[in-house]
């Protein structure tokens, strides 16, 4: 147990909360349910007894106990013995239908950029991947390096792309984000700089710390021209030497920028003479919405490590993904692989292969969804939001946007009480940045993006009707939510 919390140390902690926007109960549990999630008040704390409370803050009893009914309904308060219930976390978050919204059951998760399978593809190339299994089932099934029909199939794409690649050069993966673990494993040790665009993926943040290295940001450019500031991220390498860099050049995540082939060109000479070595988040390359035209990054030079995958493309359930680089790092990544895990699941990767060489089967059709799924939802930020800046796209699946006050992990808080699960700005940067921003995702069809977005402008009143929130979210760190 953690202890209990005082009513005056929870009166500091509260400041001044009641603005008279909502119902005093309201407002009482809505800053305690934030001080919660904020780390303020720690979990597994016995708040204050009703009467307590009451008498301290100046209430009625009974403003105070709606509060802590709210509190337990929502999920933030055990029942506790008498009124003395302990703080807690919700096993999930309890959507609350926003006044005229028909919210469905459950969140419209927008923390999560992923398709749903491109159903018949993925389930015609298990079925088959299925036929081929007899003949395999002889040997032990441990392959650390990758399936080699699978890895023939990757190999003939990038070549089919102008980077003339053999099967030696791959290495097949459980998705990127064990990719990038592995390569990080083995280029850079502990206390070691990696640059990364700013903003970039949370996962290849999360990462890059937990392998005790050093994240070292180069802003983006505010506007799309340039779309890279290639000057600051050569001078960076020059000056600071980072061991690699991590990019996303190809619709860029969360922004959806492309960086072109003369800015390709320019980085990759530019970490040759400064010793980085680059590696390249190739999972979103496919999802070309606008038909750009440029080179893989590892055409420019044969020291690019390109990390692939089905994810974002097929679909993220596959759990395949790949490394392309020269001979002699495959060699070292399957060395360093072998410590984590002796190889992926056989039969993904006979379907694995499959996909591959079919790769842009699916692709028209789920590009011409995507293509309306972004309008549709472009035109209801302009609808509903028009105070939000947006960044146009030209692939991926997330659209950049810029709020009009520093409220990302405030919006994020109270997005779930409106049927919305977000990723905050910050989770997308270094030391606390983006709280300007808000990432969201145009995977899910028009209807859903039409309730996401009203359930957003709900929320975005609430806080601008509630200036306490500001006050209270304004040092608050965002919550640690899976991304992808």
């Amino acid at each position: 147990m953690s202890g209990s919390l005082n009513p005056t140390a929870l009166a500091r902690l509260l400041g001044s909360w009641d603005t008279g926007a909502l119902p005093a109960y309201r407002e009482l549990a809505d800053v305690v349910r934030l001080l919660v999630m904020d780390g303020r008040i720690p979990l597994d704390v016995a708040l204050p007894s009703e009467r307590a409370l009451a008498q301290t803050l100046g209430l009625s009893r009974t403003t105070v106990t709606a509060a802590y009914a709210s509190l337990r309904e929502q999920g933030f308060l055990t029942a506790g013995q008498g009124s003395r219930g302990r703080t807690c976390i919700p096993h999930r978050s309890v959507p609350v239908s926003a006044p005229g919204l028909a919210v469905p059951a459950g969140l419209l998760d927008l923390a999560y950029a992923s398709l749903s399978a491109a159903g018949e593809v993925v389930h015609r190339a298990f079925a088959d991947a299925l036929t081929e299994l007899p003949a395999l089932l002889p040997g032990f099934g441990y392959d650390a390096v990758g399936f080699p029909a699978l890895r023939e199939a990757i190999a003939d794409k990038y070549t089919a792309e102008g980077v003339p690649t053999t099967p030696r050069q791959i290495l097949v993966t459980s998705g990127a984000q064990h990719a990038l673990n592995i390569v990080l494993r083995t280029l850079a040790g502990k206390q070691d700089r990696v640059l990364v665009e700013h903003p970039t993926y949370p996962n290849a943040l999360d990462a890059i710390r937990a392998s005790g290295c050093r994240p070292l940001p180069v802003a983006l450019p505010p506007s799309t021209s340039p779309a890279w500031d290639i000057e600051a991220m050569v001078a960076t390498m020059n000056h600071q030497r980072p061991a690699m860099a991590y990019l996303v050049p190809d619709f860029h995540n969360p922004t959806g920028r492309i960086m072109s082939d003369l800015q390709r060109r320019r980085l990759v000479r530019a970490a040759a003479s400064s010793g980085t070595v680059l590696v390249v988040d190739e999972t979103l390359r496919g999802l070309n919405l606008d038909g750009v035209r440029t080179a893989p990054m590892s055409a420019f030079g044969s020291a690019v490590v390109s990390i692939g995958s089905l994810s974002k493309s097929h679909w993220a359930g596959l759990r395949t993904g790949w490394i392309r680089a020269d001979e002699a790092l495959i060699a070292r990544f399957v060395a360093t692989r072998t410590v984590m895990d002796l190889g992926g699941p056989v039969v993904e990767q006979l379907a694995a292969a499959r996909l591959v060489r079919s790769f842009a089967e699916p692709l028209d059709a789920r590009l011409e969804e995507l293509r309306h799924n972004r309008e549709s939802l472009l035109g209801l930020l302009a609808e509903h939001l028009p105070e939000w800046e947006v960044e146009r796209p030209r692939g991926g699946l997330t659209v950049w946007c810029r709020l009009p006050s520093p409220c990302s992990t405030a919006l994020t808080v109270l997005a779930p009480d409106f049927g919305v699960r977000l990723a905050a700005g910050p989770r997308f940067g270094v030391g606390g940045a983006f709280e300007h921003y808000m990432r969201v995702p145009y995977t899910l069809p028009p209807a859903q993006l039409e309730i996401a977005v009203r359930s957003l402008r709900a929320a975005q009143d609430k806080l601008d009707a509630s200036p306490q929130l500001r006050r209270t979210l304004k040092s608050t760190r965002p919550a640690a939510v899976a991304v992808a």
